[in-house]
């Protein structure tokens, strides 16, 4: 079989999607499954709506594009701010997006107006991750701007959590963002649909005890996907953990020396020569490498040790292991990894579990076959 390869098990993503969906509800959440991370890809976006996450939300609209062209009606968010040259597309495509710079509000505003439609704004707050979104004390004079801007509606408020600072958000966050949602409405009028506390990182917060306040929303995409806590990287009770395998070919195994180190032979030439030493251990080279996905993210067979990577080539240490030139080694990833190599041309993603849609992202039929993408 081609490799490298990612092969996808979308029976376990919709089995995380339903277990965090079904959780989430229980304290009165909703769930936006986010598919940035393996580029749109639509028969995740449907294992995801399978599992009864409300919408999606992604940061790329090629990927939002994409999801549309494969028939996925659902409602679907642009994550990342807009970019000024693609707000036509934005309208076309996103059903909202979400916004922290006026002047992109203003645009998407007169471009929905000339597309005859009416465009979601949801606004970031700066919560304390600082990447993106509004400062606190300045979010109620943004958003009373927003409602009086033609072509959009103010749908709603939302933070970021653990992906700059990576900071787990706290109680303390999520009630400080509960208050300033009641305070937008109370300046600007509209009630706000979307309180969105943020994403994977705020499942502990979630699921504890504590009041969720006006929080009725998470984004959640690491968590469906890969089922661990972007902030400590463990796995995530009752999740699955191997939805995605990352397969590469060996391409060389032999013994080496643990380091040939340079000794001179010729000073005043510059000559060197290359003395061995008698510590063998043995090497594996994968056809693989940084140009396909974030090797330092993989997880490797148990005995099997990461020595480096170059951008086609990954070494690893292979002395207890029995492998063999032309055999396949299977490997684990964690996020930056799986969004490397889902967006990476060369490698190829196979869909084990396939559901045929009818007409809408929902209702899907099983299918027992695989699919090459």
């Amino acid at each position: 079989m081609t490799s490298p390869r990612v092969e996808i098990d979308l029976g376990k993503i919709q089995a995380n999607a339903r277990y965090l969906v079904r959780r989430l509800a229980a304290r009165g959440i909703s769930v936006t499954g986010v598919t940035k991370a393996v580029s749109g890809h639509p028969d995740i976006a449907v294992a995801m709506l399978d599992g009864g996450v409300a919408g999606l939300a992604d940061a790329r609209i090629k990927n939002v594009v994409r999801m549309r062209t494969e028939g996925i009606t659902c409602p679907i968010s642009m994550i990342r701010a807009p970019m000024l040259t693609e707000t036509e597309d934005v309208i076309q495509y996103c059903d909202g997006s979400y916004n922290t710079e006026m002047d992109t509000i203003l645009k998407v505003g007169a471009a929905a107006k000339l597309q005859s439609t009416s465009h979601d704004v949801i606004l970031m707050v700066e919560m304390g991750d600082m990447r993106e979104g509004i400062l606190p004390e300045n979010l109620t004079d943004f958003a009373t701007r927003v409602t009086a801007t033609p072509g959009v509606a103010l749908r709603g408020v939302a933070a970021n959590f653990a992906c700059l600072g990576n900071l787990a958000p706290t109680a303390g966050d999520m009630a400080a963002l509960s208050r300033l949602a009641t305070r937008v409405e109370g300046a600007c009028g509209p009630f706000l649909e979307l309180v969105s506390g943020g994403g994977s990182a705020n499942l502990p917060w979630v699921l504890g005890e504590g009041s969720t306040g006006r929080i009725n929303n998470l984004r959640l995409g690491e968590a469906i996907l890969l089922g661990t806590d972007p902030v400590t990287g463990h796995p995530i009770s009752r999740l699955h953990n191997d939805a995605f395998a990352l397969f590469a070919e060996v391409v060389e195994t032999r013994d080496k020396p643990s380091s040939i180190p340079p000794v001179s032979i010729a000073p005043k030439r510059g000559m060197l020569k290359l003395v061995r030493c008698d510590d063998l251990r043995a090497r594996t080279v994968l056809a693989v490498g940084q140009q396909d996905t974030d090797t330092s993210g993989l997880t490797f067979p148990s005995g099997i040790m990461l020595i480096g990577a170059t951008s086609d080539h990954t070494v690893v240490d292979t002395t207890k292991s029995v492998v063999s030139v032309g055999s396949e080694m299977k490997m684990g990833m964690n996020y930056s990894a799986l969004m490397r190599a889902m967006s990476a041309p060369d490698v190829v993603k196979i869909v084990h579990g396939k559901q045929k849609m009818n007409g809408s992202a929902k209702n899907c039929e099983t299918q027992p076959y695989l699919t090459l993408v």
